[in-house]
């Protein structure tokens, strides 16, 4: 093998590792989760200090503690409950009932710690099925149109 080819084989090894290792370092840090209540709590050693997307339901009303803006609530899904704690500004869709993703960290203690601008409440549906009319009730269907007359 020739000292040019040696060279160039050795480059390329080094690039490879570089941005290998890059990847790997970007992908660490940046990697988060997204899981619903019991997914996580089914076992909560696997995504302790994990960087979590938790979504479920606000369970009862948030505790907000007097003439500060920390907050304690509970989120469940599927009869799953998890108690988090935020601190900040909460959206006005934010209440009993609403669903929510949270972006935080699972603690040693089981409790989600929601990081700042961590919480997203969904904005409620406006589709209500009760307000609908039965099908086919009114007895008038959409004219059909067809080629012939």
């Amino acid at each position: 093998m020739s000292q040019k080819a040696a060279k160039i084989g050795l480059t390329f090894v080094v690039l490879v590792l570089a941005f290998g290792g890059l990847l790997y370092s970007t992908l660490s840090e940046g990697t988060e989760y997204y899981k619903h209540v019991d997914e996580v709590m089914a076992n909560p050693d696997a995504w302790y200090r994990k960087n979590l997307q938790l979504h479920g339901f606000v369970q009862g009303e948030p505790a907000r503690k007097r003439d500060s803006l920390e907050y304690r609530f509970d989120v469940q899904n599927k009869g799953t409950v998890v108690r988090a704690y935020y601190t900040g500004i909460v959206p006005d869709t934010f209440k009993a009932d609403s669903e929510v993703v949270l972006k935080g960290r699972l603690s040693a203690d089981g409790t989600f710690q929601v990081e700042k601008d961590g919480v997203m409440a969904k904005c409620p549906s406006k589709y209500d099925p009760a307000k609908l009319p039965p099908t086919g009730a009114s007895g008038t269907t959409p004219a059909a149109t067809s080629g012939t007359r």
